[in-house]
């Protein structure tokens, strides 16, 4: 069936789209869908006029498809901007303050106190909870939420230095105990 009638449909549909490589899309979507029925059980009398009316009905879905599509699509000369920027993000400077901020964090925090910076590391980057990370250590709950804030204090320091701004409260004095443990 395929040699039979694949030139006279690729002829009849080059007339409808006037476009050869679209026509030999629709032909085969036509053959497929035929080729479907078939499969699925359906009995087919007269396989040429089946294919034609599958044909036209893909040419008139092809037609409405192009009608919706230039309503939506946007020309390439609409789509170039002239002078948008990209976002900030990717701005060489943001980038390279971008590294240096987390340069200067990861130096804030090797400079914690050896035990502070463990149970730091231990909660915020392997996830353990303040009694597992208490446990781990051998150390109370409490001395671990202290290690904690004076960890999270330095970050905050550090991060209000590398923007430029001056840190919002000083650290509290109890916290300076914490260092020397």
């Amino acid at each position: 069936m395929f040699d039979h009638y694949y030139r006279e449909l690729l002829n009849f549909l080059s007339r409808k789209v006037s476009d050869r490589s679209t026509a030999a899309d629709l032909v085969q979507e036509s053959y497929v869908r035929v080729y479907t029925a078939q499969a699925a059980g359906s009995s087919i009398h007269d396989p040429r006029a089946l294919l034609y009316r599958t044909a036209r009905n893909l040419v008139i879905d092809h037609q409405r498809h192009g009608v919706v599509r230039a309503d939506v699509e946007i020309s390439p000369k609409e789509a170039t901007p002239a002078d948008a920027p990209g976002p900030r993000d990717w701005e060489p400077e943001a980038a390279l303050s971008s590294r240096q901020g987390v340069s200067a964090l990861v130096a804030a925090i090797d400079n914690l106190p050896q035990r502070c910076r463990q149970a730091f590391m231990l909660n915020r980057f392997d996830g353990q909870n303040y009694a597992q990370v208490a446990a781990q250590m051998g150390i109370s709950v409490k001395m671990v939420e202290q290690h904690i804030k004076l960890a999270l204090d330095t970050c905050e320091r550090c991060r209000h230095t590398s923007a430029g701004d001056a840190p919002s409260a000083a650290p509290r004095k109890k916290l300076r105990r914490a260092q020397n443990i």
